[in-house]
């Protein structure tokens, strides 16, 4: 069923979980951006289960704004379920994805935009990263035992600006906690990856979602589950035939 965000070049999916706290400067920030933007743009915001009161002002932004749109879903999905259901909606060329906490700037989408005929995935790399010194260091540990085993050749798979091809985003197997595999996964599609080093700031309002346990032992569970869907990937290719 078609939905207006064909009507964009890009479509930016946001995941909200419970960010009631951060929401107004995110709406501030994507509008801000919208007016300036190089491409025609549409945000799509993604509730994900909330139990405060984002989905109420999610609504209210949408019918402030024109080139807001928003689903919601069902029940909890998760990060990662919340980003496929937004990459399964968007009929636009391309889909962007932004954290609702906005640790990095929409701004920075014209760093990413140049390069979408290159690559089917353009991929933020935080140059400089603003967080604590412990997050930091398990950043970088995930990031160099993902990188040894994907061979992604990407030191922060987990930088949440991105814009990827409407189409791929479609046919990736985003199982929970895959969202960290996009640029393995793109390569594994037979498609290309580039990174663009991006601006990043400390959260402002409201609170992670993540810590220590639930990256760590999430990660490795992921990491595995990557080790044999890579192995079991089949991508057949037709030769001849008479159709």
């Amino acid at each position: 069923m078609g939905n207006h965000t064909a009507e964009y070049f890009l479509t930016v999916v946001v995941p909200v979980f419970n960010e009631e706290e951060s929401l107004q400067r995110l709406f501030a920030a994507m509008q801000d951006y919208q007016q300036k933007a190089s491409v025609k743009l549409a945000v799509l915001f993604v509730n994900d289960g909330s139990s405060d009161n984002s989905l109420a002002m999610i609504k209210d932004a949408c019918e402030s704004h024109a080139d807001f749109y928003y689903i919601s879903l069902l029940h909890r999905s998760g990060l990662t379920g919340a980003l496929k259901a937004g990459f399964n909606t968007v009929e636009s060329p391309y889909a962007g994805y932004i954290d609702a906490d906005l640790q990095t700037f929409p701004e920075d989408f014209e760093l990413l935009i140049p390069h979408v005929k290159e690559a089917s995935l353009v991929c933020g790399i935080r140059a400089k990263r603003h967080d604590s010194w412990s997050k930091k260091i398990q950043s970088r540990l995930a990031n160099k035992i993902r990188s040894a085993v994907t061979h992604d050749g990407f030191a922060d798979t987990n930088c949440p600006l991105k814009i990827i091809d409407s189409t791929l985003a479609k046919k990736l197997p985003l199982f929970s906690g895959m969202h960290r595999f996009l640029p393995a996964l793109t390569i594994l599609f037979g498609e290309k990856v580039f990174a663009v080093p991006v601006r990043h700031q400390e959260r402002k309002q409201g609170k992670s979602k993540f810590n220590f346990f639930n990256r760590a032992f999430s990660g490795a569970a992921d990491l595995l589950a990557f080790v044999w869907m890579r192995r079991r990937f089949v991508d057949p290719k037709i030769g001849e035939h008479k159709l």
